[in-house]
């Protein structure tokens, strides 16, 4: 699997981000598939599962929402998994400080961490749209 992906492109900008290794960065370029399928980093978050599911009905509109999870629970595990490693070992700066952000705001863990996939998502789209590699300047 990484042989493979060893000669695109793409695998090696995604693996310049801190936390993303060798399995997790191959996962992600298989499930996302071509970048151009995409128009807006909104989608991609939305194929990911990671959007916000709003409920409302009439006048009520609930105050607590969850994720959608209707896209590739693939693509939702490596990005999680990938998010751990960025953020527990502080390998990600950029990341981990956003997560701490979150969590002094009062966001439960796993609020933080969805959070942090969502822009992580974002980075990726960036990414791979302007085919350059990733900076972690804190």
């Amino acid at each position: 699997m990484v042989s493979l992906a060893n000669e695109i492109e793409e695998y090696k900008i995604i693996q310049s981000i801190p936390g993303i290794g060798e399995k997790i960065a191959a996962t992600i370029i298989s499930e996302i598939g071509e970048i151009d399928r995409f128009n807006h980093a909104k989608k991609l978050v939305a194929y990911a599962g990671i959007d916000p599911s709003v409920h409302s009905s009439g006048k009520f509109t609930a105050t607590t929402n969850r994720i959608t999870k209707r896209g590739s629970s693939r693509l939702r595990h490596s990005l999680y998994l990938a998010i751990l490693c960025g953020i527990r070992s502080s390998r990600n700066k950029k990341l981990k400080a956003f997560y701490d952000k979150k969590r002094l705001e009062g966001k439960p863990s796993k609020v933080a961490i969805v959070a942090c996939i969502n822009k992580l998502l974002h980075w990726i789209y960036a990414l791979l749209k302007r085919k350059e590699h990733f900076l972690d300047i804190a």
